[in-house]
């Protein structure tokens, strides 16, 4: 449960600066680079190395803290983590689609490593990449947010981007034993698992 809830963190996390761009069309540097980073660590050993490492993670287990002691003051933020988490399933199903996906973000790596996986033409490159491929996929997660944000083109590839590094956790939490029983089953464990990360 200790690496599951890892992921999980940099579901809901990657969700948040989601929703605070579609907001305000700003997001928090230091926690979206975290989300890019992980996108092109594919082959980490451990969730740690996904992420550069647990402290990365705080914000993302201090929001999963708040959920589960039904704290939480974004009513939209876990509504938009589950439909992440199904569209997971759909996502690790469809083959062909996450075949593309995946060389995508290979082909988009040698910029990330020139420019920074946090720069606007990364996110123009996997924005146009998740629009290609996850967008066609069922259910589609819908953001909602400032429509003068959202009517702007590259805030919306850098909410995609940030979308597609959400969807990267998602299969991890997966690939890790995760499931939506957890949810039901396991708060105590996994209330547990934040706090031995916090």
């Amino acid at each position: 449960m200790e690496q599951r809830i890892l992921a999980l963190a940099g579901v809901v996390q990657a969700l948040k600066q989601v929703r605070r761009v579609a907001e305000t069309g700003q997001a928090d540097a230091a926690v979206l680079a975290t989300a890019m980073d992980s996108v092109f660590r594919i082959d980490a050993e451990s969730p740690v190395d996904v992420y550069g490492s647990a402290r990365e993670l705080r914000p993302g287990l201090l929001l999963l803290r708040d959920y589960f002691s039904r704290q939480g003051d974004d009513e939209q933020l876990p509504k938009l983590a589950l439909s992440v988490l199904q569209l997971e399933r759909r996502f690790v199903s469809s083959g062909d689609t996450a075949q593309e996906v995946l060389d995508g973000i290979l082909a988009t790596k040698p910029l990330a490593e020139r420019v920074g996986s946090a720069h606007p033409e990364v996110y123009a490159a996997l924005g146009g990449l998740y629009a290609d491929t996850v967008s066609h996929l069922r259910p589609k997660v819908m953001v909602q947010g400032n429509p003068h944000y959202l009517g702007q083109a590259d805030i919306v590839a850098e909410i995609r981007a940030v979308l597609l590094a959400a969807l990267r956790s998602a299969v991890l939490w997966r690939q890790l034993g995760g499931s939506l029983w957890d949810f039901g089953l396991r708060r105590r464990a996994m209330l547990e698992a934040i706090e031995y990360w916090l």
